[in-house]
């Protein structure tokens, strides 16, 4: 079956395997993969996964434009590969995101990546709101969601910004909130500009328990995510394959969803 990874982040030969490092350091988790190009490629041919959604988030504002250059060549050498979120941060000024934004359009890509427990911000913050004025549905955004650590990103905060974002589209990472799910599904699931993906939530959660959120998402709005450089697709890919799906279902959440999502063709 055709597979399309929702969720993988990537990073410059020269740093990959600190920056992974550092994500595992964050989470308290093995990484699976260095972070690398060659390394994600390697793991897409040989577990089956033919097209990416890549990114990379800024934790300063001074990082964006230099991330979103990398991830612009890296979609650039890999166009049948990859699919490319930029990155933002809400220090920037309206004009600094609204430029960048548009220049972003311009060069191709599809969404915003925005995660606010790395880059310390509200996501119901006035003056994340302000960053989210200036995106205006005119990309979909990404969002880290969940951490029973940090505030920064639950469920109900989500919530909020959404009911005072109501039609810009939204993908809630890690079925609408690590550790946090089914606090996750009763503030989301009513939204329907709001999908989830399944990175990081597979190695957790019961396939029962799991089949569940699907049903209460729905299947036409739950997207196949390995968060690589985190986990291993097979293992993901085989853990899908478990849950009791229709063949329409399963087709759904690894790859229609997010291409009709993305306006991509496979």
């Amino acid at each position: 079956m055709y597979i399309f990874d929702a969720h993988a982040h990537i990073f410059p030969e020269k740093i990959a395997s600190k920056a992974s490092d550092n994500i595992g350091a964050f989470y308290d988790l093995p990484m699976s993969f260095d972070g690398s190009i060659s390394s994600l490629l390697e793991m897409c041919d040989r577990d089956g996964i033919s097209k990416c959604l890549v990114h990379s988030v800024a934790t300063k504002k001074e990082q964006v434009q230099s991330i979103n250059s990398f991830i612009y060549e890296s979609v650039k050498q890999y166009p049948d590969r990859f699919v490319g979120f930029c990155s933002l941060h809400p220090d920037m000024s309206c004009n600094e995101a609204d430029e960048e934004l548009t220049k972003a359009i311009t060069l191709g890509f599809r969404g915003v990546k925005l995660h606010p427990d790395f880059q310390k911000f509200n996501i119901d913050d006035k003056h994340a709101f302000e960053l989210y004025e200036v995106i205006d549905n005119r990309l979909p955004i990404l969002f880290h969601s969940g951490d029973k650590r940090y505030g920064y990103s639950s469920p109900e905060r989500l919530a909020s910004a959404v009911r005072h974002f109501p039609k810009q589209r939204i993908i809630a990472a890690h079925m609408g909130g690590y550790t946090e799910w089914k606090k996750a599904a009763l503030c989301l699931a009513d939204f329907d500009t709001v999908y989830v993906d399944t990175s990081s939530t597979t190695a957790f959660i019961p396939e029962n328990e799991f089949a569940e959120y699907i049903r209460i998402y729905t299947p036409e709005r739950v997207l196949f995510g390995t968060d690589y450089p985190m986990w291993s697709a097979k293992d993901e890919i085989e853990y899908i394959n478990r849950i009791e799906l229709s063949e329409r279902d399963r087709e759904k959440i690894f790859y229609k969803n997010i291409c009709e999502f993305l306006g991509v063709e496979i």
